[in-house]
């Protein structure tokens, strides 16, 4: 197979996930009061800010560029794998049904964290996949933000467990 994969489709990808982090932080806001609500809403600016940095980037790279060969769709596979991950389904019903697991503040600093990871992995595997140097130099810069993000978790995640 053929696969049409360039930095243009993963920073498509990852504005869209920036915007589903968006809604999560803005709910686990909602949900807990307090400083923490305070770090939740400020989580929630970083997605934007980052969706920001996304969208910067993607308008400086072109559309249309050069396909990867896939003989054994491993590609297509890990794709469709991730699309059925938290990365891409975060409508309101299934906003609301993570939120309902999420009873401490451990719960969104983990699953957080979790998401984190996971764009990270997906991130690194688009950049194994891509065609050209520069693409591969694209996606680290997605790579470099979201590791940003998952530190800062940490340590707040750290924190809140030694409280």
């Amino acid at each position: 197979m053929i696969y049409p994969f360039n930095a243009w489709d993963a920073f498509k990808i990852a504005i869209s996930m920036e915007e589903n982090g968006l809604n999560f932080y803005k709910a686990a806001a909602k949900k807990f009061t307090g400083p923490i609500s305070d770090l939740f809403s400020s989580l929630a600016q970083e997605e934007e800010i980052h969706k920001s940095i996304f969208t910067k980037f993607l308008e400086g790279l072109p559309k249309e560029q050069p396909t990867l060969y896939d003989p054994n769709n491993e590609t297509d596979d890990y794709l469709k794998m991730m699309a059925g991950i938290h990365v891409f389904k975060n409508g309101p019903e299934e906003l609301d049904k993570l939120m309902a697991g999420v009873s401490t503040v451990e719960d969104a600093l983990k699953l957080a964290m979790s998401f984190e990871k996971d764009s990270i992995v997906f991130f690194v595997q688009l950049k194994n996949a891509a065609d050209t140097l520069s693409d591969e130099v694209s996606v680290d810069r997605l790579v470099l933000e979201e590791a940003k993000h998952l530190r800062k978790l940490s340590r707040i995640f750290n924190a809140q467990k030694s409280q």
